[in-house]
């Protein structure tokens, strides 16, 4: 089962670091990082980059693809190739995926009409431009688009995922090989829960970017 992970320069590592992760267990996975123009792409923040193995002409009909989000998102956006891309894998793939902000990526390239998905929850409400219907949940799944919330909501999709396609026990069996096993130090990972002034400090910061 060929795998794509798509990267780009600015984008959030656990996007796609987390869904690797779990994804790279399925047996005789194979997990190709793609781009635009293969090499390393420098991670949000700078200090980290990771390398892009293949180029778009190299991965043409994967059975998964994941989008990860991040900053480098609003480039992606207006980039012709990397929309023309994920058009053409979608024709073929089995399972389209995204995380946090990547759901922006396929609903440029519009695969996201009349489909429910979801984004970070700041973001989430601008998913209504591609004409997707947003849902606030941590993982939604329609037909065969998986979205994820924000960051680290990336390995419940890819856990999700190994359920519908090999099972929840190998599922379950993945979970456990990785120790996902949430404990938080705080109840503050959704704003629902969040004190509010700290959801606004994050609108208002989100606001002036």
């Amino acid at each position: 089962m060929e795998i794509a992970i798509l990267l780009f320069d600015d984008l959030t590592a656990l996007d796609a670091v987390g869904p690797y992760e779990v994804l790279k267990l399925i047996p005789e996975a194979k997990v190709r990082f793609v781009a635009r123009e293969p090499g390393p792409k420098r991670m949000n923040g700078g200090s980290l980059s990771l390398v892009a193995d293949c180029s778009f002409h190299q991965v043409q009909s994967p059975e998964i693809v994941l989008i990860p989000g991040g900053p480098g998102v609003s480039s992606v956006l207006s980039d012709p190739p990397t929309l023309d891309w994920v058009r053409a894998v979608h024709k073929t793939s089995r399972w389209m995926t995204s995380v946090c902000t990547g759901s922006r990526i396929l609903g440029a390239a519009g695969i996201l009409r009349g489909v429910k998905a979801t984004s970070h929850w700041l973001t989430v409400d601008s998913l209504r431009e591609y004409g997707a219907e947003p849902v606030h949940e941590r993982v939604v799944r329609d037909g065969k688009i998986i979205t994820a919330a924000g960051v680290s909501a990336g390995i419940d999709m890819a856990l999700t995922l190994v359920g519908i396609e090999c099972g929840e026990q190998r599922a379950q069996a993945f979970q456990l090989a990785i120790e996902y096993d949430p404990q938080p130090p705080f109840n503050a990972g959704s704003p629902d829960k969040a004190p509010k002034g700290i959801v606004e400090l994050l609108r208002s910061r989100a606001r002036t970017k």
